[in-house]
This record gives C-alpha cells, structure tokens and sequence, in this order.
C-alpha cells in the first residue's frame, strides 16, 4: 500500500480568543472547525465558558485575566500567529487584557465584537462596551460586527444599505483599519460593507431559507482571519471568506430543538 501523501512546511497560523460553545456550533469550537476546514493551523484562548444548546445560553463563567495571559503567552512566544481573530471576551477586564496582548503581536487581527448570541443572550458585561470602542477597535485590522452590535457600540441603527455607511463611517471612528458591516439581519439578499472609509467593497450573496445559522459571525470572522493568514488583502480575504460562510449557512442543519449550526465541513461533503 502506498504511503499516504504528507503535505511539506506547516499550514498557516490563526489564533482564536473566545469563549467556548459547549453545543459546538459557534465560538472556540466554531473558529476551529472554519480554520481547519480553510487548511490553517487553529489555535485558541480560552476566554468565557458558556452552558449553551441549540435553545440558547443558560449561563457563562469568564476566565481569570492571569489564566488568559498565561495561554495567550504559551501560544503567541513559543509558536507564533500570522492572524488572530477575537470572538466572546465577557468582561472589561478580559477585553482590556486581550487587546493589550493583540498591541503587543505583530499579525493581523480580527475583531469580532461579540455582545449578544443567536439568542439574543448577552454575552458581553454592559460596562465593557466602552473598554471594546476604546482598547479593542483601535487594535483591529478588521472590525466584524452585525447590525445589533453596531447599535450597542455606535447607536446607529441600521436599517438599508444606505444605513451600513453610516454604521461603517461610526464604527470606523473607534480606529479599526477596515470595517466589515454584515447586513444579514437586512431584508432580501445578504449584503455586507466592507471598507476602510475611501473604498468600498459590497459583498453580496443569495439569501437561503434556513434557520440553521447558528455560529454565522464566529465563522465569517474566523475565515477572514484565515485568509488573511494566508497573506491575502483584506478586500479578497472578505469576499472567500464570504463565499465560504454563505456555502456553510446553505449546508446549515438541526441540532436539538431549536436554532441549529452552519456546516463548517460543508466543502468536504
């Protein structure tokens, strides 16, 4: 029998700090299947544990900001990251702690400003809101957030495409290099904005009639940091990162009694 094929060199990088899904459909869990799935090297902080099904979240326990130094440090001194992509960070104290860490890493970093679930559970203390616009959005290479999160960050709601400038321009104002405004919860196609304040990128998609989306932001934030590990510009970064979390959530699937996750093996199928 023929020895298998080994890939030579190693894959690229990414590093996800988050909180853990324990129903596996978004957070850590989610950010390591899109990494595999995407052929890069996933590595995680742990920095939030939920009890969380397909029903919602039935509660969550941050971790000490010490315990999520000392992981950031094992990983980013001993191996490296050539991306880094940020998901659930529940606290002031953790949000100030990572993006210190992230001013210290020379890689890009994807910020997924994480403030509520699918659910509409909250997963972000009231009084850290302010520490993500002020610590967090300036360190970020890309900010990701959905339309709910740029109401709490900015108080600009959204409601057409018009609407995502004008949430871009305020979330823009905090510092990130690029803003990624997903318009999904926008009636007709899924249409986000991607832009830095001089150019525009409009990446749109079909929408698919499935309630299987569990998991959609932590993916597409995961992707992107994918790619951009991968030494791609941030515009194409986005667009395959779109291509691949619209093929997921197309794929999606029920899980439990409720709200079920995108197929992040979907390409393998």
């Amino acid at each position: 029998m023929d020895a298998p094929h080994i890939r030579p060199g190693r894959p690229p990088l990414v590093l996800t700090v988050a909180g853990s899904d324990s129903g596996g459909g978004a957070g850590i869990q989610a950010d390591l299947k899109t990494m595999l799935a995407l052929g890069t090297h996933g590595m995680s902080v742990i920095a939030a544990v939920t009890a969380q099904n397909s029903l919602g979240v039935q509660g969550y326990w941050e971790l000490p900001a010490e315990a999520v130094r000392a992981q950031y440090r094992s990983v980013v001194d001993d191996i490296g990251v050539q991306a880094v992509k940020t998901g659930m960070l529940a606290s002031s104290e953790l949000v100030e702690t990572v993006a210190e860490l992230l001013g210290t890493t020379p890689a890009p970093v994807v910020v997924d400003p994480v403030g509520v679930s699918k659910h509409g559970d909250a997963l972000l203390a009231a009084e850290a809101v302010d520490a993500v616009r002020s610590k967090l959005l300036p360190v970020a290479t890309v900010a990701t957030p959905n339309l709910d999160e740029v109401a709490q960050l900015t108080g600009v709601h959204a409601r057409d495409e018009a609407g995502l400038r004008q949430a871009a321009d305020a979330v823009l104002s905090y510092g990130p290099r690029w803003a990624l405004i997903k318009g999904g919860h926008l009636p007709g196609e899924a249409v986000d904005l991607l832009t830095d304040g001089t150019e525009e990128h409009w990446l749109r998609a079909p929408r698919h009639d499935n309630r299987h989306t569990h998991g959609t932001g932590c993916t597409l934030a995961s992707a992107l940091a994918s790619h951009l590990a991968k030494g791609l510009p941030v515009p194409e970064a986005a667009r395959a990162a779109k291509e691949y979390t619209t093929g997921a959530i197309a794929a999606g699937f029920p899980l439990g009694a409720g709200l079920g996750p995108v197929d992040h093996g979907w390409r393998l199928r």
